[in-house]
Formats: C-alpha cells, structure tokens, sequence
C-alpha cells in the first residue's frame, strides 16, 4: 500500500471492485448508465485476462480513482482497431510486447494530486516489460499532458474507435517512465 495525499493506493481484485471502478470512471469520463453497463461486462471480460494488473486509490473506504492493464495481445479487439493506424504511422511494432494501460480514472475532486502519475506508474513498474502504450482523447487535457510528462509520446492521432465520435491519440512510452516535473 502507498499513502499519497491522504490516499491509499493499493493493488485490488479488478472483478470485485469492477462496480466501483465503473462508478469512479462514469464520474471522470462522463459515462451514461447505458455505458456504464456495457464497460462493466468489458471489465469483467478484461479482469479474467492472463496478466491483468489494476491498483485503486482509496479515501476514508472509498474507491477515488484506479486503473488497469495488461500485456497486450494483438487479437485484443483494442489493438485490431489501432493498429492500421500504428501501421501508417511506422509504429505497428507497439502492438507486440508492451504493457496496455486499458483505464485510467481519477475522480475529479482528487485529481492534480499525484493521484494518476502514481497509478500509471505503478502499473507499469509491475508490468515487467520495458514499453507502454495507451489511448487518450486526442485533444490538449490534463491526462495528456500527464502522459507527456511520464514520457509517453504519440504513435498515432486522430484516431477513430467504434460507436464513438471522439478523436483519439495512441500514445507509448519506454519503461520505467519518467519522474514528472
């Protein structure tokens, strides 16, 4: 367990926490309950994957932020959609033996904390691989330039996921990450 900013941050079980988890995310990202319920069967989908590493953030027995990931795999429907993109970008060996941070949320009264680049990091320092990738909104956001800070660096932008119309950068970086400043 690590205490940051009267924050506790610890490894949990993804599929027993996958509720909390989903409710922490519909805050932070702006979910409907339609989205809601599908994320949830996708965690609990992702929970059961070989390799699965999720941390949460918790503040006085509440769930404030966590995230998650795995070593990516290139069925992984995620990867089919990126990789025409890393493709024409000369990036489609990102797909191969590198560490996937699926979700990361902070809720918004905790973040600016240290709260994410702590999760972030944590997950990859558990990862055992040397590279990480990751999709954010492609637009100027706080998360971005926290990934740019870690010394994550685009591989693709404008990149467009199903049942979506948000533009979305894919994003890698060489592990461990940096020290934010």
């Amino acid at each position: 367990m690590d205490q940051l900013t009267g924050v506790t941050i610890g490894a949990i079980d993804l599929a027993a926490w996958a509720p909390q988890a989903l409710d922490v995310q519909a805050v932070a990202f702006g979910l409907t309950p339609e989205e809601v319920a599908v994320r949830l069967h996708i965690v609990g989908r992702h929970a059961r994957q070989a390799g699965v590493i999720a941390f949460g953030a918790m503040s006085e027995g509440r769930l404030v932020g966590f995230g998650y990931g795995m070593p990516n795999r290139r069925e992984h429907w995620w990867s089919t959609v990126i990789e025409p993109y890393l493709d024409e970008q000369g990036h489609g060996d990102w797909l191969d033996g590198v560490f996937a941070i699926t979700e990361l949320h902070v809720l918004p009264e905790f973040q600016g904390q240290g709260i994410g680049s702590r999760l972030i990091r944590l997950l990859c320092d558990s990862s055992g691989l040397d590279r990480s990738i990751l999709s954010a909104i492609d637009a100027e956001t706080p998360a971005r330039r926290l990934y740019r800070a870690l010394g994550y660096q685009d591989l693709a932008r404008a990149v467009r996921f199903p049942a979506t119309d948000r533009l979305y950068a894919v994003m890698g970086a060489r592990l461990p990450l940096r020290e934010p400043h």
